[in-house]
């Protein structure tokens, strides 16, 4: 489930070619309406030519893919009184700091799985994907992901074949969003995990999973290029303690909805969320910024 968009080497470096290529699957996808129109801006275009290598005819498939599985599933629909019951543990969560280069940081925790409904689950990633997309700086596109072994077993991570459709999900309707992945100390159990998970994976994604081990100098090193310590909380080897206040990222994401509600034109009535539980780690009052559309 941690490689999970696609990710390439442009055929073509010249950006002119590249307008031509956007111009040109703009044109192939045809006129757009509503939340189709809102969503397909012209870094979406790229991003989709950038994980099918600039082959218009692939790009267009997979857009088109995108657009009829948003229509159905309608995850900017979904609100965090929704999901809330599966944030409970701090299971996943945006964190409060960015990486170096200003990138939303999503936390992922799966020893601290709390639920047994794997839609559920999916809906709630796909929650905080989109909300991660949401706050994203002007002129940033992805987002870094930092996963935290603590307490993980065989037992507490999902069935392979509800690893593989999560993975499609992902892979194919958030191309060129993950950045990196970093898989902070996991046990020797996972590597059977991994083993069979890393075949539903696009190869191009590959090198943007890292395995980090407190003992492997090159690999904590490496995390640091991406991370300031200051930042990093200390289950990745910074120096931060953060403690995820479930009631308190309740009320953020709430605020979020909210903004999210009149970015996509809907007339949610959202209610104040006010029965929140105390959990494990993470953000306080993440910044607020300005929506940028996926």
């Amino acid at each position: 489930m941690f490689r999970l968009w696609s990710s390439s080497h442009h055929q073509d470096n010249d950006p002119l070619q590249h307008e031509v290529k956007i111009n040109e699957l703009k044109a192939a996808i045809g006129p757009l309406s509503g939340r189709s129109l809102q969503f397909c801006t012209d870094a979406c275009f790229r991003r989709y030519l950038e994980a099918r290598n600039w082959n218009v005819d692939k790009a267009k498939k997979m857009l088109e893919e995108t657009l009829n599985w948003r229509s159905t599933y309608k995850p900017e629909e979904i609100c965090w009184r929704e999901v809330a019951n599966e944030g409970e543990t701090g299971k996943v969560y945006r964190a409060s700091f960015r990486d170096r280069s200003g990138r939303t940081v999503l936390i992922l925790r799966p020893g601290m799985q709390n639920t047994v409904s794997i839609d559920n689950q999916m809906r709630h990633l796909v929650y905080l994907i989109e909300n991660a997309v949401f706050n994203l700086p002007e002129g940033q596109e992805q987002m870094a992901w930092l996963i935290d072994f603590t307490g993980w077993t065989l037992s507490t991570t999902v069935p392979v074949k509800s690893a593989r459709d999560t993975i499609n999900i992902l892979q194919n309707h958030y191309p060129e969003r993950l950045a990196v992945a970093f898989l902070y100390n996991p046990p020797r159990i996972f590597e059977a995990f991994w083993k069979i998970v890393k075949y539903f994976l696009d190869n191009k994604t590959f090198h943007k999973v890292k395995f980090v081990y407190p003992k492997n100098k090159d690999s904590v090193e490496l995390m640091k290029q991406y991370f300031d310590e200051k930042n990093l909380p200390t289950e990745f080897g910074g120096h931060a303690i953060l403690n995820y206040d479930h009631e308190e990222f309740s009320k953020l994401m709430t605020q979020d909805d909210v903004r999210s509600a009149a970015f996509w034109g809907r007339d949610d009535k959202l209610p104040h969320y006010g029965n929140g539980h105390s959990g494990a780690e993470v953000a306080p009052e993440p910044v607020c910024l300005a929506p940028v559309a996926s």
